[in-house]
């Protein structure tokens, strides 16, 4: 089985994808092209995946760059290669060409970002925490240093988990209402005190609100596609001892 990569056509024209865990290396629960490092996976298999995530995107290995994410705000301006140990930050971006830069993601939004008509691009890492923090705001400006105008940006969130797929607790829900509290709208009522949060819908809330050109979300839930997604919170649900990393590149 080959590679299969969800594009979108707001991101042309640069190289991009959303890839899939098919077309991989990997076997056991990681089964497929689970290209995170951090994960239990043989190192030697994550390689081959990245290897081959590298030859699609027209990009060597030591080009394809993604960093240590930590649900933070931080931003990595990239003009080549990264040295190890590689930084902790949960966004890239860049205007030179030749390099792909990603975020690895398992429910998490991954988020990549292109302003065409000044050749610079953004990809993040946004989870709850992340999103809530602002990183999707940081890579944002981030992008504007580097000569992006925000009206020219758009930003297209990949795979993630679903709200049908997200159940939180109270406390959860608390720690938004502290920001802001409509921010209640991106949770609906579950069983008992539980609610399923909008994890998407609020990635696109704070994108949109940015006053970028273009926000959207590409419309996979990880948590109920096992066969094209990786999801930390199944493998959780199904007593796996670790899970795979799907990743979203995108290069100039």
């Amino acid at each position: 089985m080959g590679l299969k990569v969800l594009t979108d056509a707001s991101l042309a024209p640069f190289r991009h994808g959303f890839f899939t865990r098919s077309g991989g290396a990997s076997s056991g629960i990681y089964a497929g092209l689970n290209c995170g490092f951090g994960s239990d996976d043989q190192a030697d298999c994550v390689a081959i995946n990245r290897g081959r995530v590298a030859a699609a995107l027209d990009v060597s290995v030591e080009n394809l760059l993604s960093s240590h994410q930590v649900h933070s705000a931080d931003v990595l301006h990239i003009t080549g290669p990264l040295e190890k140990p590689l930084p902790k930050a949960d966004a890239m971006v860049t205007a030179t060409p030749g390099v792909a830069i990603s975020a690895l993601s398992a429910d998490c939004q991954p988020v990549l970002f292109a302003d065409a008509k000044a050749s610079v691009i953004g990809a993040a890492h946004a989870g709850s925490k992340g999103a809530l923090g602002g990183v999707l705001e940081a890579t944002i400006d981030a992008m504007e240093e580097l000569g992006a105008e925000r009206g020219n940006i758009s930003a297209v969130i990949g795979p993630c988990i679903s709200q049908r797929a997200y159940e939180v607790g109270p406390e959860f829900l608390d720690d938004f209402m502290q920001v802001e509290p409509d921010y209640s709208r991106f949770f609906a009522n579950g069983e008992g005190d539980k609610y399923q949060f909008d994890l998407p819908g609020f990635g696109l809330h704070k994108l949109r609100s940015t006053g970028i050109g273009a926000a959207s979300w590409i419309g996979h839930c990880t948590y109920s596609d096992p066969a094209q997604f990786y999801s930390w919170r199944r493998a959780c649900h199904n007593n796996e001892s670790d899970y795979g990393r799907l990743i979203a590149s995108i290069r100039i």
